[in-house]
């Protein structure tokens, strides 16, 4: 949603955009890219865009950053605290 709103106020020519989530967990020695404490087991979540469209190399990087940046991205980066209710009908 962020791609199609961020490409539509640009006036750029992105047709379909398709994004792929693969999650695993791991522990902290285990990821290259990770610095918690080796002991800690983390959730990795790995995200493949595919997009079509007449889009130029600069036009696929920008979006790439964008996506980088969406809502949902940043809100799993900076933690998530859920607290849950129940309620009966």
């Amino acid at each position: 949603m962020t791609l199609r709103l961020y490409a539509d106020r640009k006036g750029w020519p992105l047709g379909d955009v398709t994004v792929v989530l693969d999650h695993s967990r791991v522990h902290a020695r285990d990821c290259e890219e990770c610095e918690e404490d080796s002991n800690v087991l983390l959730d990795v979540i790995r995200k493949h865009i595919t997009v079509s469209g007449n889009l130029d190399t600069e036009q696929l990087e920008r979006l790439h950053e964008i996506a980088d940046r969406c809502p949902v991205q940043r809100t799993l980066e900076g933690g998530v605290k859920i607290f849950s209710e129940l309620g009966a009908a």
